[in-house]
């Protein structure tokens, strides 16, 4: 959330089956978020990550969650498009969104795993909009949930990405596990101890590319991660006589802060992109000098 006040860009913040395990008192919680995300200009949005049953989705509805992801990519097609349309019928009557998802990603997501991936079909994905009637589709095209043992950045494949989403021009299209886990990020952390394994997603420049393309919801998270455990590593590593979590929690928190501004500025390319009420005022005005000017 100060990440986002900083660079004045919305944001969605996400809550995962994992996060509502350890927080315990769920709709607590979710009531917490809404009440800090209004002490901002900028403008939240709530939404329960990897939903992957049916009544997940109602009780994180419940519990005051403004949209609801319900993954069913690791049911049959039918039985997905079945689900997934109980869930949009239910939460639309509530003014809940739905995203959803076709395909699969390689790796853990909460309760959810997949082997291998199974990249989205442009005409299913399109079918399966209409039949549905979900408001965002999260699509497999080449990202990966946590990292996968390579070489090299994993390729996105953009043609594939392209015939998606000329399929429906201007619909919200997210890409899942899509943190780059870039080598110097994994280098900073096991200099100070740990020992992480050098795991590969795709860089970067591709997730700004996918956004250029029309991916307009990315999540990203274990950069923040590695960022946030590094700086822990780091103080116990130069304070080893300090025990107090706000000491070194500060740190940590500011280093999540800073990964998360970089991704909105260089990544993203959503910094910036809300105004107040009193800019957008003075910006019509500048806009109406101008012509003004050159008449």
């Amino acid at each position: 959330m100060e990440a986002a006040q900083a660079e004045k860009s919305p944001a969605v913040l996400q809550v995962s089956m994992g996060a509502r395990k350890y927080v315990g008192h769920f709709k607590d919680y979710v009531d917490t978020l809404h009440r800090l995300a209004g002490r901002y200009d900028v403008p939240f949005f709530i939404q329960h990550d990897h939903c992957n049953t049916i009544k997940a989705c109602r009780e994180a509805i419940e519990a005051g969650c403004q949209a609801v992801m319900f993954d069913g990519s690791h049911l049959p097609y039918e039985m997905n498009v079945k689900e997934t349309t109980q869930v949009v019928e239910y939460a639309h009557e509530k003014g809940v969104w739905v995203e959803a998802e076709l395909g699969c990603l390689p790796g853990f997501e909460d309760m959810v795993f997949s082997e291998k991936a199974v990249y989205t079909d442009p005409d299913l994905a399109a079918e399966f909009i209409d039949k549905t009637g979900c408001d965002a589709l999260a699509v497999a095209v080449g990202t990966s949930h946590g990292g996968v043992r390579g070489e090299g950045y994993l390729p996105l494949d953009f043609g594939l990405l392209e015939k998606i989403v000329k399929r429906k021009p201007d619909y919200p299209f997210v890409l899942h596990g899509a943190a780059s886990l870039p080598p110097e990020l994994i280098d900073a952390c096991n200099r100070q101890g740990g020992q992480l394994e050098y795991l590969r997603n795709c860089s970067e420049e591709s997730i700004a590319k996918a956004v250029a393309f029309g991916v307009r919801k990315v999540n990203m998270d274990v950069d923040n991660f590695l960022v946030f455990t590094t700086a822990v590593r780091e103080f116990f590593n130069e304070k080893p006589d300090l025990y107090d979590p706000r000491k070194y929690l500060t740190p940590a928190r500011e280093a999540f802060r800073m990964e998360v501004e970089h991704k909105m500025r260089a990544v993203l390319g959503s910094a910036g992109r809300y105004r107040t009420a009193r800019e957008k005022e003075t910006l019509s005005i500048e806009k109406k000098s101008a012509v003004f000017r050159e008449d």
